[in-house]
């Protein structure tokens, strides 16, 4: 390797690490103005949130175009394959995107207060860490170890079924969703739908429509409801509704790892 190419090397790792600091500052800014308290109240009042556009429309374009790759990914999902709907996603290898990385890590800070809150008020004596790095130590300790964020796709009469992201015995009680294609110029239909099934009443969905770059945090599994009897376990299932047209991508953003 002659010095020139050498030296190409070293700026070019160097502006790449400049361009990763300035993009993690631009997430934890984002995040750092959102309304938590708003939030984490409509998540314990209805399991679910919606955040104002937190990616901007370049960053969502990114990730969409990481979708052919097949090094940025361990797996591929034919979702009719598994009776799981119709369409397709992909589970993220590590090292994770930049932006993913960024999203996960310091997006968890401001959700494990309320996840050790739900866990208090269900009498669960489990308390999640601080930090995402030490919660992941806690799966890896589990046998949980595989990266859980994914791309998911969808075109003209894909749908998801209503399902529950759990792998393993250890799950995060809340997950994201982060809409990355635009509703009436990318596609039509395909809303994000939630399921919420109270003990020995009818369920209870709510349809959510989300532009592009905003984020839904919502519950993974169950979310705690105040009774006369003090706070009870509601069972909560999510899923897409059926695209009517264009294409949808998504990306899922998982808290807990897989086996």
């Amino acid at each position: 390797m002659d010095f020139l190419t050498l030296r190409q090397r070293i700026e070019h790792g160097l502006v790449k690490q400049l361009e990763r600091k300035i993009m993690e500052t631009a997430i934890l800014e984002r995040l750092a103005n959102l309304d938590w308290t708003a939030i984490q109240e409509s998540l314990w009042q209805q399991g679910y949130a919606l955040t104002p556009p937190l990616l901007t429309p370049p960053e969502c374009a990114d990730l969409v175009k990481l979708y052919p790759s097949r090094e940025r990914f361990r797996s591929h999902i034919i979702m009719s394959r598994y009776r799981f709907g119709r369409g397709d996603y992909k589970y993220f290898n590590y090292p994770l995107p930049d932006i993913v990385q960024q999203l996960r890590d310091h997006s968890y800070p401001y959700l494990v207060p309320l996840a050790n809150e739900w866990n208090r008020a269900l009498g669960s004596p489990e308390t999640f860490p601080d930090r995402h790095s030490a919660f992941l130590e806690f799966c890896a300790k589990n046998g949980q170890t595989r990266a859980t964020p994914l791309l998911l796709h969808y075109e003209s009469g894909d749908y998801n079924c209503l399902h529950q992201d759990v792998y393993g015995s250890v799950a995060f009680p809340l997950q994201a969703t982060c809409f990355l294609s635009q509703v009436g110029a990318d596609y039509e239909g395909g809303e994000f739908v939630i399921v919420e099934q109270q003990p020995r009443a009818q369920s209870k969905a709510e349809v959510i429509v989300a532009q592009q770059g905003q984020i839904l945090l919502f519950a993974t599994r169950y979310r705690p409801v105040k009774g006369s009897r003090g706070f009870y376990r509601v069972n909560m299932r999510h899923g897409v509704s059926r695209l009517k047209r264009g294409v949808r991508f998504t990306l899922g953003v998982i808290y807990h790892d897989s086996q």
